[in-house]
């Protein structure tokens, strides 16, 4: 697992990101709590290169999200996986890039089941939710708002 964060300047990048990557030997459950500490981490960091302070309701949120969607990765796409970050003015993408090239599908709201609700909650946290096609696999892009 490494981790990088970088500076940019363009207008049109994020003036701060930072991605960790998993090899998918850190697969489970340690890999899940893993990636949610790097959001928290980030988020903390943010003031410190020049952003205002997130609130943490926000904080517990983006949380919610990365837990989620690396859950996903880790369920149906084992192997290596990487969490990008990327922190705008006042919104966080929120990227999990995996193997499988197949796309998550959200399913129909169902009170009763049981489990398998993370596409659900994401799609209703977020302002929005894409999915990109990698050279190989995908790239699940989440944009959750910091104001």
């Amino acid at each position: 697992m490494g981790e990088v964060i970088t500076r940019r300047s363009a207008v049109r990048r994020p003036p701060l990101s930072a991605s960790v990557f998993y090899d998918g030997a850190d697969m489970g459950d340690r890999m899940i709590a893993s990636a949610r500490d790097f959001t928290a981490d980030f988020l903390t960091a943010a003031p410190a290169a020049g952003g205002d302070p997130v609130p943490q309701e926000r904080v517990d949120l983006a949380r919610l999200v990365v837990s989620e969607l690396v859950t996903n990765a880790v369920r149906h796409a084992p192997g290596p996986c990487r969490v990008l970050l990327e922190w705008f003015e006042n919104a966080l993408d929120i990227s999990v890039v995996d193997r499988l090239d197949a796309a998550p599908v959200p399913r129909p709201h169902d009170p009763l089941r049981i489990g398998q609700h993370g596409l659900e909650i994401v799609m209703a946290v977020c302002e929005s939710v894409s999915v990109e096609p990698q050279r190989s696999g995908k790239r699940v892009r989440a944009r959750l708002s910091l104001a």
